[in-house]
């Protein structure tokens, strides 16, 4: 996936201004770019407070002192790091639709640009960031990185990423909670099409003190096939056949079914304190990145 594919210019400076917070995940003990809540000596300026006897004098703003003839601290904000998890599914269903559809509107194309911009966000404001391909053949794993200057790697890396196989995300999710050492806010990118569900590996990660966001993404004709008549459905990830007559009647109880199971995913999430993001590909994927997350409270 060629970097031009990813990011214009215009998006580029958009995720370089902007940062990824948390509100339930300690930060890390190296300094980022983001300010904590602590005051501290970094040379990021909090607010003033007036001046009290021992203070240390190097501290007094003198150009305030000056104009207003009275002492003012400066207050300085700490700088921390914020460990980043990404995990992108790249089993073999995220590559849809095929054929004839917009190359835009392929889950995995979607979902690769997702990760790409919460990635490079991450890495601009100096996080820890792990950027980690997810499926039955195995992880792939990109960092932990930081820094700019990583961009170009991780983007060879996703440009690379190959979407095959099934992800069952309960026993991958639970492996990741146990193998991995440091928790922070976790980003899952899917369409939540494992075998086995998912909370079991959500509630292992979250009893690890991570917070989860997952991006639940389909399709457009995933939310509302045009299908109609005898047909045979192959599933794309194991191969297995299944013979439908298709409806006005069968595509209202799929549209009741879809959205009962995306409303129960969301409850199940938001219930233990995570937070759940649907989107289908036809929106622009930099809109999910810089206004829904925003909204969520997880950019700034």
């Amino acid at each position: 996936m060629p970097e031009d594919r990813v990011f214009d210019e215009k998006t580029r400076r958009k995720l370089e201004q902007v940062m990824l917070i948390s509100s339930r995940v300690r930060a890390g003990a190296m300094k980022g770019e983001r300010r904590s809540t602590k005051r501290g000596t970094s040379i990021e300026f909090a607010d003033y407070r007036n001046y009290t006897w021992g203070d240390d004098l190097r501290r007094l703003d003198w150009n305030i002192y000056a104009r207003l003839e009275r002492p003012y601290i400066k207050l300085l904000e700490d700088e921390e790091d914020l460990a980043v998890h990404i995990l992108l599914d790249t089993s073999a269903s995220m590559d849809w639709p095929q054929d004839d559809a917009p190359y835009d509107q392929n889950k995995f194309v979607f979902a690769r640009r997702l990760a790409a911009g919460l990635a490079y966000t991450s890495l601009t404001t100096n996080d820890r960031m792990t950027l980690t391909a997810i499926s039955d053949h195995g992880l792939e794993r990109f960092g932990p990185s930081r820094g700019r200057v990583r961009g170009f790697a991780m983007l060879d890396f996703i440009g690379k990423l190959k979407p095959r196989g099934v992800t069952d995300l309960n026993p991958i999710l639970r492996d990741y909670a146990l193998r991995t050492s440091r928790p922070g806010l976790l980003f899952i990118i899917s369409d939540m099409f494992s075998p086995s569900g998912h909370m079991e590996g959500i509630r292992a990660l979250m009893g690890k003190g991570y917070e989860v966001v997952v991006l639940h993404v389909l399709s457009p004709d995933e939310v509302s096939p045009a299908l109609n008549g005898d047909l045979r459905l192959i599933d794309v990830e194991t191969g297995t056949p299944q013979e439908v007559t298709v409806d006005a009647a069968m595509r209202e109880i799929y549209s009741l079914r879809l959205h009962s199971w995306r409303e129960d995913i969301r409850q199940d999430v938001m219930r233990r304190g995570g937070h759940y993001l649907f989107s289908d590909t036809s929106v622009p994927w930099e809109k999910v990145v810089l206004q829904d997350l925003r909204r969520l409270g997880l950019l700034k």
